[in-house]
């Protein structure tokens, strides 16, 4: 799941060297934390948050399939 976060990522933002994709398991859930330089957040949470929608979803249909919980947020 990391690695499909970072590469969506890295294809989005300008400065994909600065992306930085952090997981942290819990019993019930994995928080995905993903930071990108501060000039790339826009590109990453998209118009009304579209973006960020899409790639929560696709992280969804990843998780669900292995049977785990994932949650993505986007630190600023």
């Amino acid at each position: 799941m990391k690695e499909l976060v970072e590469v969506i990522a890295k294809a989005l933002v300008d400065e994909p060297d600065q992306v930085r994709v952090t997981v942290r398991e819990g019993e019930k859930i994995t928080l995905i934390e993903l930071q990108v330089a501060p000039g790339d957040v826009g590109k990453v949470i998209g118009k009304q948050g579209r973006t960020a929608a899409a790639i929560r979803l696709l992280l969804g249909a990843v998780a669900t399939k292995l049977r785990k919980r994932a949650v993505l947020d986007i630190l600023e």
